[in-house]
């Protein structure tokens, strides 16, 4: 079956995993930009793997007949130094030209805090100045609800329109209040934490099937970066028409990802 992957990290993964996830279905990756596994020092690291996400990455996913877009930011694991942070955002303009990139993202919360609170805030401004969709981390655990109720009430004040906002990381605690307010919701399939596949199912029963999607943002982690069509076999075996299945896996990330001026098929 033929599928999008909106939300992946491919700069952790191997050429085992591209060829596996070719192989599943897949048509297009979309890969945030996002936390490395340790905090970088310094800006130019930053500026190096911006250059990995809009030149490298886009070649290695060619080789295996899959088109690669890349969203831009500086992630939320490393905004509490918000001088730092104000550095890195500086170099995100010159590449938001390069035709694979997306808008900006993943950005969000991780602990909640008022340095993370204030980069979030000015990456909606970047976002808001050059019209581009955003992709948004909500925090794990005990503090998603939180997160997610914080991260809601600033983008209401933000003026920027919802439909073109994803929250990432829903589960079924926060799914409704996504939702309801008018945003996309993202599902994000993990073995250990996040989403399972059945979770995920059963959300889409109980949110219904618009304005969402799934990913498997397959990391450095113990994630799966094929998550999403064995997530179809789940919607398969509750009997999901294969009309449903595509919905999901593919029609709807292709409606919310077309409002990026850079994306194509």
């Amino acid at each position: 079956m033929k599928y999008i992957e909106p939300h992946a990290h491919m700069v952790s993964r191997t050429t085992d995993d591209y060829q596996a996830m070719a192989l599943a279905g897949c048509e297009i990756i979309c890969e945030p930009a996002f936390w490395a596994g340790f905090d970088r020092t310094s800006a130019q690291g930053f500026y190096d793997y911006y250059c990995q996400l809009t030149d490298y990455e886009p070649a290695r996913a060619a080789k295996f007949g899959i088109k690669h877009h890349s969203w831009l930011c500086i992630n939320p694991k490393e905004a509490e130094d918000v001088g730092f942070a104000r550095e890195v955002m500086s170099i995100i303009p010159e590449f938001l030209d390069k035709p694979n990139v997306l808008g900006i993202g993943e950005i969000g919360l991780n602990k909640n805090t008022t340095s993370e609170l204030k980069i979030f805030e000015e990456h909606l401004a970047l976002a808001k100045e050059h019209d581009l969709p955003i992709l948004i981390h909500t925090p794990h655990l005990e503090d998603k609800l939180k997160g997610t109720r914080l991260i809601v009430d600033v983008l209401k004040n933000s003026q920027i329109d919802p439909a073109k906002i994803i929250i990432d990381h829903v589960e079924e605690h926060t799914a409704g209040l996504v939702l309801t307010e008018g945003f996309w919701a993202g599902m994000t399939l993990y073995p250990e934490s996040k989403c399972s596949a059945p979770r995920a199912v059963d959300i889409l029963e109980n949110f219904g099937m618009e304005n969402i999607w799934m990913n498997s943002a397959c990391d450095w982690g113990v994630s799966d970066p094929i998550a999403v069509p064995k997530c179809a076999i789940e919607m398969k075996k509750r009997k999901y028409s294969p009309k449903e299945i595509e919905k999901i896996i593919y029609d709807n990330p292709l409606r919310f990802l077309s409002q990026s001026k850079n994306f194509n098929i």
